[in-house]
């Protein structure tokens, strides 16, 4: 795969994420005073034909150093992958807290709550793509009080 096509990839990554998140709360967390560095960039979104009444929804998610989102939980599976720096991520039932690196994924399956989401890093900024399979029309990030 050549540089070009490499980065394509990549803003393509980072778009779904911002996407996926933006439709999960209905708007970038980047503007809810709990989260602290983060952006939320809305990729892609498309309803699965051969799955009537679910919903594919992918967003790239950008922490500034030492940014964070506040614990929340989704509708339907979510699959996070690091696209630059590290991630440290909390799932409910998944055991502690672990910093994933570019390059490495994780999963969260209906029901759970995201206990931690931060970059790992208070110098550098670090991104995640989230791609949701949700019901249609719902809701993809609650914030949790």
């Amino acid at each position: 795969m050549d540089g070009s096509t490499l980065r394509t990839r990549r803003g393509l990554g980072e778009t779904v994420l911002l996407a996926a998140i933006v439709m999960l709360t209905g708007s970038a967390i980047a503007a809810d005073s709990q989260n602290v560095g983060a952006a939320i960039k809305p990729v892609l979104s498309q309803e699965l034909a051969n799955v009537p009444g679910k919903n594919l929804t992918a967003v790239v998610v950008t922490y500034g150093p030492g940014g964070k989102s506040p614990r929340h939980h989704h509708a339907g599976s979510v699959f996070a992958y690091v696209l630059s720096g590290s991630i440290r991520s909390q799932v409910s039932g998944q055991g502690p807290a672990r910093v994933y690196k570019t390059g490495e994924a994780f999963f969260e399956p209906p029901g759970s709550e995201h206990l931690v989401s931060e970059n790992a890093s208070v110098a550098e900024p670090a991104s995640l793509l989230a791609v949701f399979v949700s019901d249609t029309g719902a809701q993809l990030t609650v914030l949790d009080h």
